[in-house]
């Protein structure tokens, strides 16, 4: 499916009962999405299925954080984040994402789940935001996407150990703080 969206810089919500639920493959691609995915991205399950999961990335989304949630997901682990996503209008939703990898019964990983829900605004507009703000200017301050990629890898790890917590330590603290 060709697709370009431009974003809109409206903001849309979803209510904190509901949760975002999508499926992929191990490449990414969507499996699965609930009605939830479908209405707030503003897409026909149809429209979906099958195509990458970044059809809802957001440009201002910082993509070292795509990297982190990569590398965490395909070692096996889960990992927890607040990710800015764009529907296909081009509206942006903020989400708190808790993403796994999937098994079969052998234990072999057969793609990933997610469940996005609400994220606490408080904690977007204080620490995420900026955070995220700053770690894309370091971004786009390469012009090799390699490059911008590993200085806002780096920028991120740094701040995560200036906290002298873990990722997952910092994100819980964020979002109890609030």
């Amino acid at each position: 499916m060709a697709h370009h969206v431009s974003p809109s810089g409206r903001e849309t919500f979803f209510s904190a009962s509901e949760l975002i639920v999508s499926k992929t493959d191990l490449k990414g691609r969507l499996t699965y999405a609930n009605s939830v995915f479908c209405r707030v991205a503003g897409y026909r399950a149809s429209q979906l299925i099958g195509q990458p999961h970044s059809i809802v990335r957001h440009p201002d989304m910082p993509r070292s954080v795509f990297r982190l949630l990569w590398d965490t997901i395909e070692d096996r682990r889960e990992i927890f984040a607040f990710v800015k996503n764009m529907a296909s209008n081009g509206d942006h939703y903020w989400v708190f994402a808790h993403v796994t990898p999937s098994f079969d019964a052998q234990g072999t990983m057969t793609g990933y789940h997610s469940n996005r829900r609400v994220p606490d605004r408080a904690v977007l507009e204080t620490a995420i935001m900026p955070l995220y703000a700053e770690v894309l200017k370091i971004e786009r301050a390469h012009a090799n996407g390699k490059d911008a990629v590993a200085a806002g890898y780096k920028a991120l790890a740094d701040f995560v150990a200036s906290q002298k917590v873990s990722y997952e330590e910092l994100i819980f603290s964020l979002k109890s703080a609030a």
